[in-house]
């Protein structure tokens, strides 16, 4: 009797610790993470979008591998794609864009990450992404910097992103992105030479989410960068900022706070687009 019993409370047990492995994404799904688009969809048949991600792959310099966090390039590429518009990839070095692998675990990867791991032809773009050096990002409607902690090694440092974000803005383009990618707007100028994000109401990763997350070391903190530099930031708060979800549109900048922001945030840059060129 003994025996039999032990033996069921191991099922059960064992069960029990199944159910709740196989259950995880759906929990943090449940708390927030990766919420479902449900806003308005925005086409731009025609129209070209550059996704811009990092090429630092470490935290620091022998640190954990980081990249673009997945689903902050996924998601907008296949939003743009879904609204009509062809869609290139570049980085700041070119080649490989490294992607966080914690990204892609499966208790954390979205259902646009399930898409790119079967899709060889956005993953070819990934591995042979353009050079900014080499690329006219006036040719392009919309100008997507992707975040991760890479983003904060390389994006706002980039004098020739800030170039071209500034040409770009100055040909009426559209520009925005989420959680760290808009550090990249930090060396971009206005029409009248003034920082582009001055007085420009924008949000990004939160510097209460790099406390929670514990990853403190990397050089530059999107809220404390952009407050610095006079940007109006926003942000929504909740009892763990990764489940937070917010954007801002300012003009002709769009951006958003974390990884859950990135197909909102896609459709209103679509939106912004398509109302500029009436």
């Amino acid at each position: 009797m003994l025996k039999k019993t032990l033996i069921i409370i191991a099922v059960v047990v064992v069960a029990l610790g199944l159910a709740a492995w196989l259950g995880l994404n759906a929990g943090l799904t449940a708390m927030g993470l990766h919420p479902q688009y449900s806003g308005p969809k925005f086409q731009l048949p025609g129209g070209k979008a550059l996704i811009i991600a990092t090429s630092h792959d470490r935290l620091g310099e022998k640190g954990d591998r980081t990249g673009v966090f997945g689903s902050e390039m996924t998601a907008p590429y296949y939003e743009f794609v879904a609204g009509g518009m062809k869609v290139d990839l570049a980085s700041i070095k070119g080649g490989p864009i490294p992607i966080d692998p914690m990204s892609f675990k499966w208790f954390i990867k979205s259902e646009y990450d399930d898409r790119f791991l079967k899709d060889p032809d956005f993953q070819l773009k990934t591995a042979q992404s353009l050079k900014i050096d080499d690329i006219d990002f006036t040719g392009y409607d919309i100008i997507y910097l992707a975040g991760g902690w890479g983003a904060a090694y390389d994006l706002g440092t980039s004098e020739v992103l800030g170039r071209k974000i500034t040409e770009a803005y100055g040909a009426g383009k559209v520009i925005g992105g989420v959680c760290h990618g808009p550090l990249g707007l930090l060396l971009a100028k206005d029409e009248k030479g003034a920082p582009l994000v001055k007085e420009r109401r924008l949000t990004a990763v939160t510097d209460k989410q790099v406390r929670e997350l514990g990853i403190s070391m990397t050089p530059q903190h999107p809220e404390r960068e952009l407050r610095a530099a006079g940007a109006v930031f926003e942000g929504k708060t909740a009892f763990r900022d990764m489940f937070a979800n917010h954007s801002a549109v300012d003009g002709r900048l769009v951006t958003g706070q974390n990884q859950n922001a990135g197909a909102e945030v896609a459709n209103k840059m679509m939106m912004t687009a398509k109302g500029s060129q009436r």
